[in-house]
């Protein structure tokens, strides 16, 4: 499947017009747990990150999201069930965003949009399991060097602790590593 998909001009005046501005501030909420996900997010500016937490209030950070970016609880969103994930702002950002009903209602008439959205989720679970395959099989010096490969500007935007949660890295490993300089 082609990675890029080029809309025609009337397909892009029709998927420019759902979307609208958002800000929200440092460590804003955008979908808490158990609120249906609404809107798909395009993050302008800042840095956020969707994240479980259990009953005893361990948080396990799952995904960033940075400019150039969507963003949302996408499982959520897709499968209109609430979400039981949380879906906060690490900075300060901007952000814009479209309904997911209004998304839906382009995809079933515009075959662009339609193609559009399926080469974006085919990436995303691709890059899901590429991660999951990651945090099962490498180590942490591995984890470490392959999401620095992946986004070597994430350490100027992401609080240290953030990424050794998202790692499955112990705080004190990941000061190590980065104090070896291992990247």
């Amino acid at each position: 499947m082609d990675p890029v998909v080029r809309l025609p001009e009337a397909e892009w005046q029709l998927w420019s017009a759902i979307w609208e501005p958002y800000t929200a501030k440092r460590k804003t909420v955008i979908t808490p747990v158990g609120a249906p996900e609404r809107y798909l997010y395009f993050v302008l500016e800042g840095a956020q990150r969707v994240f479980y937490s259990d009953a005893d209030g361990h948080e396990a950070t799952l995904v960033f999201t940075f400019p150039g970016s969507f963003g949302g609880v996408l499982d959520a969103m897709l499968d209109k069930n609430p979400s039981r994930y949380t879906y906060e702002t690490l900075s300060a950002s901007t952000i814009i965003r479209a309904r997911y009903t209004d998304i839906e209602m382009l995809a079933q008439t515009n075959p662009g949009i339609s193609a559009f959205i399926q080469v974006s989720l085919t990436a995303a679970l691709s890059g899901l399991l590429h991660r999951l395959a990651e945090l099962q099989s490498f180590s942490s010096e591995e984890k470490f060097r392959a999401l620095l490969s992946r986004s070597p500007q994430i350490l100027q935007h992401v609080p240290h602790k953030y990424l050794a949660n998202y790692l499955g890295i112990d705080p004190t490993n990941f000061s190590k590593l980065m104090n070896r300089k291992v990247f």
